[in-house]
């Protein structure tokens, strides 16, 4: 994803002054000068009606696979020239987007996170899509995975279209699991149910590693820490925020309740208390930590290393069902009164194109929201992420609000508190407490969109 996948680089809010404030010397500033494709789109003239104009952020592997779907497009599509932009994922991209949807001149599809789409939707910057639309465009919403669907509408209208879900999981080394005696006779890990018998795996293969049962990335990377304490706290029925941010909802004696857990592994030396993302890759890629909690997204990061691995979703550690935290990477049309309906059917039939490709994007670790890709034959052989498919119905996303979504704000300042707590320099209620008191600013401030 370009977050790492999911997402390491902290990335502010969009706010009223970002979106109208802006003069046209910040607007030199924040572009890469005006001859970019992103400066043309602000300040030039409209482009023809046959060429579709298409941002996104997406680099390293995932950006080698978007470039693979856009080039089918353009092999099945010779009468359309695509013009696509790769900006920075963080402040640049959800800046400049906004910046040029505000100014009248947006491109005509872009990639949005849905845990951004809420804000994005409210303060206008998104178009509708009504079933009607997205069935006459071959997009019929009940050929999309529910979970995704649903964080796609906003107050009732569906604003996105969703590619993927992109779940937080947890991989093992299989050789490692082998010796442990923690996998079945087919080669797979047995099922792991409770903290009781996922600290007892965890102990086996520390057993056999001789270091670290597991690894979760702890220093620098709030975004991972909070993905980490949302799988398990969801997974007791806990809830952070509601009313779009605008209300405190935290459990105390839940979210101390999965923090203890967590605080539990960190403390006996399961895993380490302080690890960045560059230690959690090179301790489990040589051996030398058994297990590893991280988002779907790194597949294509081990497949370059010698590690024998495999993935499945996070253990049902709390409560009787699956929850899995996960994002997804969606399309919209953003909003833009120039759009005649031939455009738009355009940019309905580049969406509907890169969602017919969605073998490709899956190559990345990505669950295809398409239902046509993820239940085909095809799909069902591709591993390991057929393994980890079930995540994707059971997805839970970051809470609606200003201030919340991929790497903003509110991952920052619940994922510090829960760092503080798995490196033991903060007890699990004293963490709980620095959510509380570090949310409550956010909670009562007036919205600065919507």
């Amino acid at each position: 994803m370009s977050q790492r996948s999911g997402g390491r680089s902290p990335l502010p809010s969009v706010n009223r002054r970002m979106v109208l404030g802006a003069g046209a010397g910040s607007l030199a500033t924040l572009l890469a000068g005006c001859g970019s494709p992103v400066a043309t789109g602000l300040f030039g003239a409209a482009p023809p009606t046959r060429t579709l104009t298409y941002w996104n952020l997406f680099a390293g592997g995932d950006g080698a696979n978007m470039q693979t779907m856009e080039d089918a497009y353009r092999k099945a599509h010779p009468d359309v020239r695509l013009d696509s932009t790769v900006l920075s994922w963080g402040t640049p991209y959800y800046t400049k987007l906004s910046l040029a949807t505000s100014g009248g001149a947006p491109p005509d599809v872009a990639v949005v996170h849905l845990s951004r789409l809420d804000t994005l939707a409210k303060a206008g910057l998104v178009s509708s899509l009504s079933p009607d639309e997205l069935a006459n465009a071959g997009l019929p919403t009940d050929n999309f995975t529910p979970a995704a669907l649903q964080k796609a509408t906003v107050d009732g209208t569906v604003r996105a279209v969703p590619l993927d879900t992109h779940p937080f999981v947890m991989f093992y080394n299989v050789e490692v699991c082998r010796k442990a005696g923690l996998l079945d006779g087919s080669g797979k890990l047995k099922p792991i149910n409770g903290p009781q018998e996922l600290t007892a795996a965890l102990r086996a293969a520390q057993r056999v590693t001789g270091q670290y049962g597991g690894v979760v990335t702890i220093t620098n990377d709030p975004s991972t820490n909070w993905r980490f304490f949302a799988t398990l706290y969801y997974q007791l029925g806990g809830t952070v925020v509601a009313d779009s941010g605008t209300r405190i909802t935290l459990d105390d004696d839940k979210a101390v309740q999965a923090l203890t857990f967590m605080q539990s592994l960190t403390r006996s030396g399961l895993l380490p208390k302080s690890v960045d993302p560059g230690g959690t890759t090179s301790l489990f890629s040589t051996g030398k930590a058994g297990f590893l909690f991280d988002g779907e997204w790194q597949i294509p990061t081990y497949r370059d290393t010698p590690v024998r691995f495999d993935v499945v979703p996070v253990p049902h550690v709390f409560g009787p069902k699956l929850v899995a935290f996960a994002d997804s990477h969606s399309l919209v049309i953003p909003r833009n009164g120039a759009m005649d309906a031939e455009r738009r059917s355009i940019a309905l039939g580049f969406i509907k194109s890169l969602l017919d490709s969605s073998m490709t994007w899956a190559q990345g670790g990505h669950i295809p929201a398409w239902l046509p890709v993820r239940e085909s034959p095809e799909f069902d052989k591709l591993r390991p992420q057929a393994n980890y498919v079930e995540a994707a119905t059971a997805a839970r996303y970051d809470p609606p609000g200003w201030y919340s979504g991929a790497g903003s704000q509110f991952e920052n300042i619940v994922g510090a508190a829960v760092a503080a707590s798995q490196t033991t320099s903060q007890t699990p209620a004293g963490a709980v407490r620095a959510m509380r008191s570090g949310l409550q600013p956010y909670v009562t401030a007036i919205p600065p969109v919507g």
